[in-house]
């Protein structure tokens, strides 16, 4: 507010509005004929920053402003979203897990060898 009491606001230029408008107008059909799998809607709302909301299909949710980006990093972003599966990404710190480790350790093919069959002696 001012000290006339009114609102103001600076004036906003509609110019840099056109990146994402030609995704819209050009690339988001042929994105849809490609992946089937995926919904797309596209909702107009004026004075909001632009972005993409991804919703999966466990619940998650997640947004990506797209102000100043062009049409192929637009769908290059859509193409990240559509093949994440919604979880947060993590580091797995081993690649297997169980409830109750064996404490002899892990099985190989020569766990239960017979000693018989090409018995491993030392060098000479």
């Amino acid at each position: 507010m001012t000290s006339r009491g009114t609102t103001s606001r600076f004036l906003k230029s509609v110019l840099q509005n056109g990146v994402g408008r030609d995704f819209i107008e050009d690339g988001i059909v042929d994105y849809a004929k490609k992946n089937p799998g995926t919904v797309v809607y596209v909702s107009p709302q004026p004075a909001r920053v632009p972005k993409i909301v991804a919703e999966y299909l466990n619940g998650n949710v997640k947004e990506e402003i797209i102000t100043n980006k062009t049409s192929l990093e637009i769908s290059q972003l859509m193409t990240k979203l559509t093949n994440q599966s919604g979880l947060d990404i993590i580091r797995i710190r081993k690649p297997f897990h169980t409830d109750s480790p064996s404490i002899q350790g892990l099985w190989h093919p020569f766990t239960n060898r017979p000693p018989a069959i090409d018995p491993i002696m030392p060098r000479p």
